[in-house]
């Protein structure tokens, strides 16, 4: 049996405009993500759902958690496989598919990782990297969905 870890958020609503919920339109969507010691997050729902453009949703802090994870993840094999990285980015995309019953599910995450390596010689085990890094993530391994990625080398 491995190590177990354990983490608490709480979640405020602060969407009630003087009535709940007494009709879907008339309440917000806008709510605060915290956890202890932590810089809150401002949430809302899509803005399909009647959600704010400019808090985020909970679709977007899934990819987001995806792709950090698995940034995450590469930094540590890249270093252990003596790969210097120098620069990360990830322009990570998400597809949603709503179901008939107002439901839905992520059907497919693609994250698309840019990395930069210090020298020519490095760039093969960082592509290869990439393998181990998305069997290393917690995110991923936890997800139902396809996670694919599509990494990119570059040298500085």
């Amino acid at each position: 049996m491995g190590r177990e870890q354990y983490y608490k958020v709480k979640i405020e609503w602060l969407g009630n405009r003087g009535t709940g919920t007494s009709g879907y339109r008339d309440y917000g969507r806008e709510h605060i993500v915290r956890a202890q010691d932590k810089i809150d997050i401002p949430g809302s729902s899509d803005p399909t759902f009647h959600g704010n453009t400019d808090r985020w949703n909970p679709e977007e802090l899934l990819l987001s958690a995806l792709s950090q994870c698995h940034m995450l993840s590469y930094l540590h094999v890249a270093t252990n496989l003596g790969v210097v990285v120098t620069e990360y980015t990830d322009e990570a995309e998400g597809v949603m598919e709503q179901t008939a019953n107002g439901g839905g599910h992520f059907t497919l995450a693609v994250l698309r990782p840019v990395v930069t390596v210090a020298s020519a010689e490095m760039v093969k085990n960082a592509l290869e990297a990439h393998h181990e890094a998305s069997e290393k993530c917690f995110i991923a391994n936890s997800v139902n969905f396809e996670v694919r990625h599509e990494p990119k080398v570059v040298v500085a």
